[in-house]
């Protein structure tokens, strides 16, 4: 059926929706929910989108078809520019979907169908997110996650470079302040190597690198403009959701957070995928492990290096990978421009630089550069170390910011801040980073950019009653109040 457009300036936040008068609903035989195809006529445009149904007259008439935000952004639609609308059938994927959902092991060819579907928008958001339950609950087995990797990054676009050899790392997460890859990719790009890094928004953490780097520069950019960056440059630190390196991935990015799911077989798909998208030779993961990290017990952590490495060969790439330590934040600052700014002081060798940052970064750092043959392991060490103190990474991390672009606004710290203080004297025996990160995204990080926690004590220091432990920031009174009921139900610090 043929209708006429009327944009309805709504925003679902992810699912295509249109809305149809209730008279055509009965007339066509169409239900809330329904699943539709719209196509613009002339444009050759098409979506798969949800329909909602109008019980009156006065927005959407008969003849006419509501087209929301997301829906309308996807077709280039204006009001009353005419779509044909019909019934759209089920995909098979949803036969996939549900065979995982069962329990069933899936073939490279059924993932690659779903992972097609993602891509073309042909799966709606409840569907994407029984799929995203089924592999979380229903655990992937390595002969599916390598072809789920395949084929996640099959279904977009490559980054492509004649040099050699491309390096890149990662981190699994789970402890906050690891904001290692700032300081990183400018040591090894200063040193000549080709590092292509993107980076994903924070799922579960108060700040991921796109989040943090976003404060200093542009980090949306189109591949063709990542490339550039990179043939001048050496390097880059961009979002990998404006690029298209990996669109299903993303997808399920967006689903994964609300529920702050991170399943180990759609982390290591994500990961590798991308580090195949840029066309990475040699790749350095990080594990860290600890008490309320991601990975709590040394033998999860061998356990995951090993599906690492295993899927690295499957794939065609060098991958290493370095189990650290992972009992305490690693920064002092936790949020994006908080940890932004731990990484200038690293960067630009400042006294109050927090040092357990800056020498794990080194560590990493070195492990890469021995790693990509260049370095024997003794001199690595040395080479990072001077590359750092020397300023010659500050000046490669300014060429990137310049080479990026300014961000798109300014950000600053919270307005609202709270000092917890200790309340006993004694000695900073744990400082549990589950518990710091809740308190953090509680202040409002990542979305808002300035919130979260700056730590004055770490693990070993000494401290006397009512001296603060750490700061909070937000943008509001509320947040500020939800942190200071949360703090003594957490307990964030262990002191005696």
């Amino acid at each position: 059926m043929k209708l006429k457009v009327r944009n309805v300036r709504i925003e679902t936040g992810f699912t295509e929706v249109v809305i149809i008068n209730h008279r055509d609903a009965i007339k066509y035989d169409l239900h809330p929910r329904d699943r539709v195809m719209v196509e613009t006529i002339g444009k050759k445009k098409k979506i798969i989108a949800v329909v909602d149904v109008i019980k009156t007259d006065e927005n959407v008439k008969p003849g006419e078809v509501g087209v929301l935000f997301e829906a309308a952004n996807a077709l280039g639609a204006h009001n009353n520019d005419i779509v044909d609308l019909h019934p759209a059938p089920k995909p098979d994927s949803l036969r996939f979907i549900k065979k995982k959902m069962e329990g069933k092991t899936l073939t490279s060819n059924e993932l690659s169908k779903i992972v097609k579907d993602i891509v073309d928008d042909m799966l709606t958001e409840i569907e994407l997110t029984y799929f995203v339950a089924a592999v979380a609950m229903q655990e992937l087995n390595l002969e599916e996650i390598t072809g789920l990797t395949k084929a996640v990054a099959r279904h977009g676009s490559r980054f492509k470079t004649r040099k050699r050899p491309v390096v890149d790392k990662h981190s699994i997460g789970g402890v906050p302040g690891n904001r290692t890859t700032m300081i990183v990719i400018p040591i090894l790009a200063a040193f000549g190597l080709t590092v292509p890094k993107t980076s994903s928004r924070a799922i579960t953490s108060p700040a991921g690198t796109a989040d943090t780097m976003e404060t200093l520069t542009n980090v949306e950019l189109t591949l063709e403009e990542m490339e550039h960056v990179v043939a001048k440059t050496g390097a880059c630190m961009t979002w990998g959701g404006s690029l298209g390196l990996a669109p299903a991935d993303d997808k399920i990015i967006r689903i994964e957070k609300p529920m702050s799911i991170d399943a180990m077989g759609l982390m290591l798909s994500s990961v590798m995928a991308k580090k195949f998208s840029v066309g990475a030779t040699h790749v350095l993961i990080d594990i860290p492990y600890g008490r309320h990290a991601k990975a709590e017990k040394r033998f999860e952590a061998e356990e995951l290096k090993q599906h690492f490495l295993s899927l690295g060969t499957l794939l065609g790439m060098k991958v290493n990978v370095m189990i650290t330590d992972g009992n305490q934040p690693i920064g002092r600052g936790i949020g994006p421009v908080l940890e932004a700014k731990d990484v200038l002081a690293v960067l630009q060798n400042k006294e109050n630089a927090p040092q357990r940052l800056k020498e794990k970064a080194l560590l990493l750092a070195a492990e890469l550069l021995e790693f990509a043959g260049r370095l024997s392991k003794k001199a690595s060490y040395e080479v990072a170390k001077d590359i750092l103190e020397s300023g010659s990474a500050w000046k490669k991390m300014q060429e990137i910011i310049d080479a990026q672009g300014p961000p798109k606004e300014q950000f600053r710290l919270g307005r609202k801040r709270l000092v917890l203080k200790a309340a006993k004297k004694g000695t900073v025996i744990a400082i549990h980073n589950k518990a710091i990160s809740k308190l953090a995204r509680m202040a409002g990080a990542p979305i808002t950019k300035g919130a979260g926690l700056y730590l004055h004590k770490i693990v070993g220091d000494k401290v006397r009653k009512g001296e603060p432990i750490y700061t909070a920031y937000a943008d509001s009174a509320e947040k500020i109040r939800h942190v200071k009921k949360y703090d003594k139900e957490l307990e964030p610090y262990t002191i005696r």
